[in-house]
């Protein structure tokens, strides 16, 4: 019996807490149909009818389109290069023993409680010194480097609990490591990659400070500069109808990534960690 009464409890819980995350976007969604004379009279009623001028005049006012654009393509070559370096060091971190080993893994990990604020001026001053601000590869390349740790940390992780009997049988059948890292290792750490991937696909498409510093170009910018501008430039004569239109075209995409990939996100993240 009271088993069963915790059972309850911890259910309408867990309910509650799904409402109030899933009600600020419903509310969202809601408010990007409404006029403004409707948001003003009761910001939390319901939309008296359908429309999407908002939407139309959220493509209209702001560049969004052009952002998503750009944060698409900073995002795909960010992965790119995050999945390219990342699968080799974590496979040296999960199977090889070597000197200073532990201390490569510690010093991984310790840079992913770095905060961004801390290298943010020396940073600018670098790529300043070099010709590279206001260029969406030199976004790309930081974000990689900003994702990187935490990508080793979790995928070498995923990477240890993978049996070794895979790789034995493949080197008495001839295999290098290449072609083990490839062709089994790889398939096999499909969940942990996939994981990897859909994180720092949202770290990176919501990523705002690094990107409103490092380009200042509109034509450049990604998706979360691009609604701040939209904001700051509707400060005294707010259109809180296109506003929100613009915040859901650009939420709408990140849920249904997120939606469609849940079961290898939570896959890879409990099989993922700190494992010797």
């Amino acid at each position: 019996m009271r088993i069963r009464a915790s059972r309850i409890v911890l259910r309408i819980f867990m309910v509650l807490v799904t409402l109030i995350v899933i009600y600020p976007f419903l509310w969202s969604i809601l408010s990007s149909f409404k006029t403004n004379t409707e948001f003003l009279a009761d910001p939390f009623s319901l939309p008296s009818h359908i429309s999407f001028d908002n939407y139309l005049r959220a493509l209209e006012k702001s560049n969004i389109l052009g952002n998503f654009l750009s944060s698409l393509i900073v995002v795909v070559l960010t992965l790119a290069l995050v999945v390219v370096f990342t699968v080799p060091a974590s496979y040296v971190l999960a199977r090889f023993r070597f000197p200073g080993r532990r201390l490569v893994r510690i010093f991984f990990m310790s840079l992913i409680f770095v905060p961004v604020s801390l290298i943010m001026i020396p940073l600018f001053s670098f790529l300043s010194s070099l010709g590279m601000l206001n260029s969406r590869i030199s976004l790309t390349l930081v974000y990689a480097a900003m994702l990187y740790p935490f990508s080793i940390f979790l995928l070498s992780g995923y990477m240890v609990g993978i049996p070794k009997s895979y790789e034995e049988a493949a080197e008495m059948d001839g295999a290098g490591l290449l072609r083990i890292l490839v062709s089994i290792i790889v398939p096999l750490s499909k969940s942990g990659l996939f994981t990897v991937i859909l994180l720092d696909a949202m770290n990176a498409f919501n990523e705002y400070a690094v990107a409103l510093v490092l380009i200042t170009d509109p034509g450049k910018q990604t998706i979360p500069v691009g609604i701040a501008t939209l904001f700051e430039a509707q400060r005294y004569a707010t259109d809180w109808g296109a506003l929100f239109a613009a915040l859901t075209i650009v939420i709408v995409p990140t849920v249904i990534f997120y939606v469609a990939g849940q079961k290898y996100l939570i896959e890879g993240v409990n099989a993922g960690g700190i494992k010797e």
